[in-house]
Order: structure tokens, then C-alpha cells, then sequence
């Protein structure tokens, strides 16, 4: 007889944990923020005779009629098992879960469901953290980090360089929170080979969150250093100089830091700033561009005809290399360059392929006899309607013109093979 109340008592959970089983509620999980709103359903399908809810810590009996306060019932009645709540302003302190409570409308037996409700908290500001030095070089491989501290859920954090998103060199982002806290901290490394085109640009940590009605930045701009640079390669002509005029000869370099340069024309030497009145020439101060580019200049106040046979040398350099340029003058305009866009030069070299494809299959059908060169190997002098396969006549017939007559004809020499022929008949 005891072992009937422990099988009762197991009979028991079975019914009830097969109930809970059946409880229905959506959605499992939220974020919303302070004042937003939000709707949580539980379902079980049997009529059920009350709706309870418990959103944080307090506790609500849910009227179906009774659609006043801030948390108010949702869903179509009791009668078609549904215990839904619509809360209409979400506070800070609800953060965590809500559970409902469907008692049938016969018996003692209750089923639950519970959800998780995730209050958005906003993040603290975003904090960059890269290399004291003020300045880089190229080549250098900076590493910085990034770190939004105290959101909840964490905030999504996204790297910049002024608004071009980088992806390579971004390492997996770590979330981590202080013991008994559900704020999370997320922060994430970002490892870069720097360019000079990184130079003068912003370095940017932007963090994102549901709390935040825009996204937070934290920059740093890159003053990266490296040598002087060509834009062109090989000896540059200024073209369209006239004699007896003001000649310019511009030449762009790109460095940072800024260039120190200077002209040379045979012993002559003209650094920034500086006139030679004899020669008629000044060299001016380099003048930025922007993004490291410098436009250096000598000016020739009167083009004479020797000048243009001349070589001028331009030399720039800086703390971390030089560089020479060799400059020629020129009275002719420059001469038009042939640009061709991409279309043209994809039908160029599929009009080669096709020639090429021509050629070889000229050359493959001629030397197998194929197609239109079928037969040019074989004799052609055959006639018409003659049996190119036909057995030759015996030896003793074949005697061509010599043999005036034969019983069923005269053999007339054609090549090597003899053809018979048909004698008229002549009246006797």
C-alpha cells in the first residue's frame, strides 16, 4: 500500500510537467527600452480561468474587460486559453522576468511560462586606446582597442577610418561584467599595417546600442611619416612653353613631413625662396595640396632657346629619404594620349581570339582534307558518271590510240586509267 502514494505522486508530475510542457509564449526574450511598449502572450489550448502576471516583482491579476493602467490584458479571452499582458510604458526596474500563471478552468492544476525581458541601458562613452607616440611611420603596424564600457545588453562596436569601414585587422570582440552586475562591458582590438595614405586620416570607434538614440564616437587622427614620393615615373617634359615667356615648371611630390628642395641647372642652385637674376629664375616655397602632396616650382622669367635644350634637376628630400627628378622644357603641345575604355579593350582581344580561332582552323581542315578542302588531293579529271572504283580492263585492251578497235569498244588514254568508249556505229 505505500508504494500506491509514490506512484500517485509521480503520476502527479507527470500530468503537471506535461501540462507546462504545452504552455505556449512568445516571444522568449526582448529589449526594449524605458517607455517603449510590449506584449507577451502565453497560450495553452484549453479554456483556463484566470490570467495571472508577474512583471519584475509585482504581481497582476489581468481582467480581459478591464483595459485601464499601464499593464493591461492582451489576447482573444479565457475561454480560447489565452493570457497575454500589453504593457504600455516599460520602467527601469522591470528588467528581468516575466512570468504568467493559467490555472484551468476545472482542478488545481497550474502551468507557468516565463520570458526574458531586457531593459536597454545606454553604454558609458567609448574610450580609444592606441600608442602614445604623436607620430607613425609607414609600415608600422599600429594596434589600438577599443572599449565601451557598462551597457546592458553590450553595445556593438564598429572601426573607421574617416567613413571608410574597416573589416581586416579587427580581432573578435571580448564581453565581459563585474560579478553580480548585468551591465556587460565589450571591448575589441584592431591591428594595422599604416599606409601613407592613412596619413591626415581619422582612426574611429563607434559604438551602437538600443539605448542610444545616435551612435558614439571616439577618433584619433594618423600623422603617419614617410619618405618623398613619385606621382610619375621617368623624366618629366613641360610642354607648351613659348620662347621669350614666362616659363612654370611644376613638378607634385608627395611627402610628409614637408620636402626641403632645391633646383639644379648645371652650377646653378636655387633652394625655396631664393632668385638668381642673371639666369631670370626663382624657385618658390613648395605649396601644399593637402593629403601630403606638395606642388614645387621654379619659374623661368624668359624662355631663351638654350633653355630648352637644358636638363633641370629637381632634388627633395626629408628625415626619412630623397628622392630626384629630372625635368626637360618643351615648345610643343603635349602630345593627345590613346585612352581606351574597358568595352573597347574587351573587343579588341576577343576580335584576336576569333582571328586566332580562324587561323587554326584554316590550317587543321587543309591539312587533313576537311571541309572546303575535302577531295583537293584526289584526282578531279574523272568524267562524270565514271565509277572511280571500277576495275581496270585487262592488260591486252589497254593499248590507248594503238588499239584501233575492240569487241565492245575503243580504250582512249586518260592519265593512267583507260576509260572505254562507245564507237558510233557506221553504215556499211
Amino acid at each position: 500500500m505505500a508504494a500506491f502514494p509514490a506512484f500517485f505522486c509521480v503520476f502527479l508530475a507527470v500530468i503537471v510537467t506535461g501540462h507546462a510542457q504545452s504552455v505556449e509564449i512568445t516571444p522568449r526574450e526582448a529589449v526594449r527600452r524605458v517607455g517603449d511598449e510590449l506584449t507577451v502572450m502565453c497560450k495553452v489550448a484549453y479554456p483556463i480561468d484566470s490570467c495571472r502576471m508577474t512583471v519584475g516583482t509585482t504581481p497582476y491579476r489581468l481582467i480581459p474587460s478591464n483595459q485601464e493602467g499601464d499593464v493591461i490584458y492582451a489576447g482573444q479571452g479565457l475561454q480560447f486559453g489565452e493570457c497575454g499582458v500589453h504593457i504600455k510604458h516599460i520602467k527601469e526596474e522591470w528588467n528581468g522576468n516575466i512570468s504568467c500563471v493559467l490555472p484551468p478552468q476545472s482542478g488545481s492544476i497550474e502551468v507557468t511560462g516565463t520570458m526574458r525581458l531586457m531593459v536597454a541601458r545606454a553604454p558609458e562613452n567609448p574610450q580609444l586606446i592606441t600608442p602614445p607616440q604623436a607620430t607613425f611611420k609607414e609600415g608600422d603596424v599600429l594596434m589600438a582597442q577599443c572599449v565601451v564600457p557598462n551597457g546592458r545588453p553590450a553595445a556593438k562596436i564598429t572601426w573607421f577610418l574617416d567613413e571608410e569601414q574597416l573589416l581586416a585587422g579587427t580581432h573578435q570582440p571580448i564581453i565581459s561584467s563585474e560579478p553580480g552586475s548585468e551591465l556587460q562591458t565589450i571591448s575589441q582590438n584592431l591591428s594595422r599595417s599604416l599606409q601613407a595614405d592613412d596619413g591626415g586620416r581619422r582612426l574611429v570607434c563607434r559604438s551602437q546600442h538600443e539605448a542610444l538614440d545616435s551612435p558614439k564616437d571616439a577618433a584619433r587622427q594618423l600623422i603617419v611619416h614617410y619618405p618623398p614620393k613619385r606621382i610619375e615615373q621617368g623624366p618629366i617634359t613641360i610642354f607648351g612653353l613659348k620662347l621669350g615667356a614666362e616659363g612654370r615648371l611644376n613638378v607634385t611630390v608627395r611627402s610628409s613631413p614637408p620636402p626641403d628642395a632645391q633646383w639644379a641647372v648645371g652650377d646653378l642652385r636655387l633652394n625655396p625662396g631664393q632668385t638668381d637674376e642673371q639666369a631670370g629664375a626663382v624657385a618658390l616655397e613648395p605649396l601644399h595640396l593637402g593629403g601630403g602632396y606638395y606642388n614645387v616650382t621654379l619659374i623661368l622669367r624668359r624662355i631663351a632657346k638654350e633653355d630648352v635644350d637644358k636638363t633641370y634637376y629637381l632634388r627633395v628630400a626629408n628625415d626619412l629619404g630623397k628622392e630626384e627628378f629630372a625635368v626637360r622644357l618643351s615648345t610643343m603641345d603635349e602630345p593627345a594620349g590613346v585612352e581606351l575604355d574597358t568595352g573597347a579593350i574587351v573587343g579588341i582581344v576577343i576580335a584576336v581570339l576569333v582571328l586566332l580561332i580562324a587561323v587554326f582552323l584554316i590550317v587543321f581542315a587543309k591539312a587533313t582534307d576537311r571541309w572546303c578542302f575535302a577531295g583537293r588531293s584526289h584526282r578531279t579529271d574523272i568524267p562524270d558518271g565514271a565509277d572511280s572504283e571500277a576495275p581496270l580492263p585487262p592488260h591486252d585492251d589497254v593499248k590507248g590510240s594503238e588499239n584501233p578497235s575492240h569487241d565492245h569498244g575503243e580504250y582512249i588514254s586518260n592519265g593512267d586509267t583507260k576509260h572505254p568508249e562507245k564507237k558510233p556505229d557506221t553504215a556499211v
